[in-house]
């Protein structure tokens, strides 16, 4: 199915590209969520007039997405979680844990959708979370888990 990008897509493509997807990738995901049009000859006239529009809406997204990198990146958070003996966690870090997190530190807004724990964070230790803030910027940071035991 052809469609055609209102926006930059990590790995698909940039703005204003018409690229050749699966119906389900382009109904379900890239329509539905307003990141693409279907290719008609008519969508792809208005897409080439708004162009310089989408791409100057893209570059504040890319600056409010280096500020927040610039914030976040590297930082650890602590993240208290009740715990067994053998140090495994009842339940785990979920990415909206994490956004909670990092609204009450930081007062930054975050989609959960766009946080990545680089493994499942089941126990107590450090885990690495990548964050895609932007198709072209990704942070990184540290989550802290310990017992709540612990004081």
């Amino acid at each position: 199915m052809k469609v055609i990008l209102l926006e930059n897509v990590r790995k698909v493509g940039s703005i204003g590209d018409v690229i050749d997807v699966k119906r389900g990738f382009a109904r379900n995901f890239l329509i539905s969520k307003k990141k693409a049009l279907f290719a008609s000859k008519e969508n792809i006239k208005e897409v080439e007039k708004i162009k310089i529009d989408l791409s100057k809406k893209d570059l504040e997204k890319k600056k409010e997405a280096k500020s927040t990198h610039e914030k976040i990146q590297n930082k650890e958070y602590i993240v208290k979680k009740l715990a067994t003996e053998n140090k495994e966690l009842y339940g785990s870090v979920k990415p909206t844990e994490i956004a909670k997190i990092l609204n009450e530190n930081e007062k930054i807004e975050i989609n959960p959708s766009l946080i990545q724990p680089v493994k499942e964070i089941k126990s107590i230790g450090a885990f690495k979370v990548v964050l895609n803030l932007h198709p072209e910027i990704q942070s990184e940071i540290t989550i802290k888990v310990i017992s709540e035991d612990n004081k």
